[in-house]
């Protein structure tokens, strides 16, 4: 068990939700806002995506990652700003007969470079690195990141000091992440976000959830969540197995059967779950001491 668990809040996503709730966040001001909302509520971490504002899909503009994170630096309230760096790897096959050639409205393939650019301008506290290709159950679309894609991002992240929050979304990812650590390309203290409940990844039961943890060296600090309606049982699974937990509109819309949330209403229910369970939710502070981040902005 994890006395002393943060919480992250995953404000807006990339997937498909803007169309399911108005209380997922499209525009810069209304990420931005969520993120303060979040940390009002007790969430020390703000993992943000950006959206294109004309139409809510997921967007990787420098520009609008720098107007969310302005307008949270100028804020009164105080969040660790974990940017996602995920975006810029997609492929969108052109069908099970002909996959070639792509399909060009989907594929969004971005070098290294380009896919950091926005950290390396921006200086984040954390970043994220989806440590493995996955199928996420879309039809013909892969998330795609090789081995030398990831050594690369994972080189530059550290070059930059931001510290790698490194996505699994399955066991075979966790055996990458530990060669990344053993080849210096990401360093101590490492940070893990394992990601259950996602169609042809690792499900979010207590035996696989247990299987990952146990699968990990005891120093590396984790967090996990699920998605729909298992995200506020793998809160109480998560501190349980001994790691921090991750809520928000990214994961799951709805505070209960029928019931729209808002990134706060989720932070305050899981906030709620883990102080019922007698763990105490740390802040910012806490949180920077324990991964060793630098405070920016």
């Amino acid at each position: 068990m994890n006395w002393e668990v943060f919480i992250t809040s995953a404000v807006t996503g990339s997937g498909d939700t803007v169309s399911k709730s108005d209380k997922v966040p499209v525009t810069p001001k209304e990420i931005a806002d969520a993120a303060i909302e979040s940390a009002k509520a007790g969430a020390a971490i703000a993992h943000i995506h950006v959206r294109d504002p004309e139409t809510g899909a997921p967007s990787r503009d420098p520009k609008l990652f720098a107007e969310v994170v302005e307008r949270i630096r100028e804020s009164d309230t105080d969040v660790i700003i974990n940017l996602t760096a995920g975006m810029g790897g997609d492929i969108i096959l052109g069908g099970v007969e002909n996959p070639l050639p792509l399909n060009e409205a989907g594929t969004d393939m971005a070098g290294a470079t380009e896919r950091v650019q926005h950290v390396r301008e921006l200086l984040p506290e954390i970043c994220t690195l989806d440590c493995g290709t996955m199928n996420f159950s879309h039809g013909d679309y892969i998330m795609t990141n090789t081995p030398g894609m990831l050594r690369e991002m994972a080189r530059q992240m550290t070059a930059l000091g931001v510290r790698p929050e490194i996505e699994v979304f399955d066991t075979g990812h966790l055996v990458m992440a530990k060669d990344l650590v053993k080849e210096g390309l990401i360093e101590d203290p490492v940070m893990i976000q394992l990601c259950t409940g996602i169609p042809y990844g690792a499900p979010d039961d207590p035996l696989t959830l247990m299987s990952l943890v146990k699968a990990m060296p005891e120093n590396w600090t984790f967090s996990a969540f699920s998605i729909g309606r298992m995200q506020m049982p793998m809160v109480a699974m998560a501190a349980y197995a001994g790691g921090n937990v991750r809520v928000g509109l990214e994961d799951n819309i709805f505070l209960k059967k029928g019931v729209l949330a808002s990134n706060g209403d989720l932070v305050e229910r899981a906030a709620g779950i883990l102080e019922g369970m007698g763990a105490k939710v740390i802040g910012p502070d806490q949180v920077r001491e324990k991964l060793r981040l630098t405070k920016r902005g």
